[in-house]
């Protein structure tokens, strides 16, 4: 049986934006390595309720076989590298990933445009159905606020499926251009696309990053007095800057792998925050007025280090009253859906593409 064992000291370095920023994305770099020996689970509980625990975690049964060996695959051990170095390799495995999207999930083009003074990918389907012809839905990638760790990645799939064009934002990048650079870059396109399509005929999606950036734009263009899209997917994210997780204090970017340390006691801290108030509305939407927010889908696994930002963003949203949908997937690790060969991956696809069939449409512009 292949073990997965907790270690008393757990590390998380910096904000969500920075671990997210710093990590290997999946399936990047993995070698096979021994499994360590099981050992019984042993915890104690400081005052302060801060836990220290040791836990043999069996590879679950509950998921796929193609999972299973996926779990079993421990990611590698590496000096952390610089951001240029980082930004180099995950552009390498995005390039990688997104070949391979295009083989799975085939699209007639990708045309590089630029809308609202800002690059974009524009994806187009193979085929476009008469009553999806004035659809669109945005893609703003995941990537820490730092790298760009989707765009391709996760716009291919989502415009194969649903058989809609597909518009990747290239947002401004932390460290350079911290909030609201991503944002303010994120609403010019929406902005542009207004001109052409109307907001029930528009959608807005993300994992990690864009997950974030996803909440942040909605609330922002409300502030603006825009029109909000028909559906929002928040693909594995969070909307409070200001306090870490429980989730965080668990898992690393790749679930159970990896050696972490509690995170700080004090407030996060990152590049792509800067020096801005964490509580600022727009940076964290839990603080923002979500009432009359779109139907918006969670999407989130039980080892993703952002399951319990994912799962806390939700709740506030039932509780303003949104249309809002959870789905929490077993064991996989923070946004696996970009791991196209696994049956969990295809089914989170599948949920995703779904639901924008479902939400997205309306009649033409006339």
């Amino acid at each position: 049986m292949t073990t997965i064992r907790l270690r008393p000291r757990m590390k998380i370095a910096g904000t969500i934006a920075l671990i997210l920023g710093t990590a290997t994305p999946l399936g990047w770099a993995q070698q096979s390595q021994p499994a360590p020996e099981p050992q019984t689970g042993t915890s104690t509980v400081d005052p302060d309720g801060t836990a220290h625990i040791t836990r043999v975690v069996p590879v679950p049964q509950t998921i796929s076989p193609e999972a299973q060996k996926y779990l079993a695959t421990p990611p590698s051990s590496q000096p952390a590298a610089t951001l240029a170095e980082r930004r180099a390799s995950t552009d390498a495995w995005r390039e990688r990933t997104a070949e391979k999207a295009r083989k799975l999930y085939p699209v007639k083009s990708v045309e590089e445009k630029t809308l609202g003074g800002v690059r974009t990918d524009i994806i187009t389907p193979l085929t476009i159905p008469e009553e999806k012809r004035h659809r669109v839905l945005i893609n703003v990638h995941g990537g820490g606020f730092v790298t760009d760790a989707g765009s391709l990645v996760e716009g291919i799939p989502i415009a194969n499926l649903t058989q809609t064009t597909v518009v990747s934002v290239y947002y401004r990048l932390a460290p350079e251009h911290p909030f609201p650079a991503a944002v303010d870059d994120t609403v010019a396109v929406y902005k542009e696309l207004l001109k052409t399509h109307r907001p029930q005929n528009m959608g807005l999606f993300g994992t990690s990053a864009g997950a974030i950036l996803t909440a942040e734009v909605a609330v922002k263009l409300r502030q603006l007095g825009l029109p909000l899209p028909a559906a929002l997917g928040i693909f594995s994210g969070l909307g409070d800057m200001s306090l870490y997780g429980d989730s965080e204090a668990f898992f690393t970017i790749w679930g159970l792998g990896g050696e972490l340390e509690p995170p700080a006691k004090g407030p996060p801290e990152g590049p792509y925050m800067g020096t801005h108030d964490p509580r600022d509305p727009v940076l964290s939407p839990l603080y923002a007025n979500l009432k009359g927010f779109p139907s918006t889908l969670f999407v989130t696994s039980t080892r993703d280090l952002l399951l319990s930002g994912t799962t806390i963003l939700h709740r506030a949203f039932l509780r303003a009253g949104v249309d809002a949908r959870l789905v929490v997937f077993e064991a996989l690790p923070h946004g696996f859906w970009n791991e196209y060969d696994l049956p969990e991956s295809q089914e989170a696809l599948g949920i995703m593409a779904k639901f924008f069939d479902e939400k997205v449409g309306g009649r033409a512009r006339q």
